[in-house]
């Protein structure tokens, strides 16, 4: 069967969970890597959502990294942190987690426009997505500059074309159904420790 750029995505979400249901840090850092070329599609409208998403992971990424045995679940690097009562500085572990967890919310609702408004425009869904995720979080000067990217939005039947043969709908469906429980779990542990209403 023909790959859509989602492929890759969907193979990655299988393997972000332990035995026992718990997220694991790598996996769920690397299915979010994947979803970056989907972003690119996206072009300039998007610029501001991938540096984001791109610096969050990162910044997960090297505390993964300084103790991978530690840090082997993704909650461990919260932990750590609201124990130090660190968590709620802007370069936390946390508010990366955070941050990561609300973009990918904007995305997935994004790719649900998509495919439940096919007659709505690309510049609509953005928006529409935005209002619904992440504008309640946002400050006046960050609203602003979303607005204006999300005019620069490219053409819907082009977008969906890029993102490659077979069957694209499909893999959207299968992305949402798969990708939104683990946002959702993510929510709910940061709501567990308090740090799930941080504004920017």
């Amino acid at each position: 069967m023909a790959e859509t750029v989602f492929t890759p995505v969907l193979e990655g979400i299988k393997h972000v969970k332990t035995e026992n249901g718990e997220i694991l840090s790598k996996p769920f850092l690397e299915v979010c890597k994947h979803i970056l070329p989907v972003i690119d599609k996206l072009g300039t409208a998007m610029a501001i959502v991938k540096s984001d998403i791109g610096g969050n992971i990162s910044r997960l990424e090297s505390k993964y990294s300084s103790d991978p045995s530690k840090f082997n679940l993704l909650y461990s690097m919260v932990e750590v942190e609201v124990e130090a009562k660190t968590a709620k500085g802007s370069s936390s572990c946390t508010n990366g987690l955070l941050w990561l967890t609300r973009a990918m919310d904007f995305l997935l609702e994004l790719f649900r426009n998509l495919v439940e408004h096919p007659d709505w425009p690309m510049s609509q869904c953005c928006t529409d997505s935005y209002n619904k995720t992440l504008k309640k979080w946002h400050g006046w000067l960050a609203s602003s500059s979303f607005s204006v990217a999300m005019k620069l939005a490219p053409d819907r039947n082009k977008f969906m074309d890029v993102l490659g043969g077979g069957d694209i709908k499909g893999d959207i469906e299968k992305f949402l159904a798969t990708f939104s429980p683990l946002l959702q779990e993510n929510h709910k542990f940061l709501a567990s420790v308090g740090m799930d209403e941080l504004k920017a």
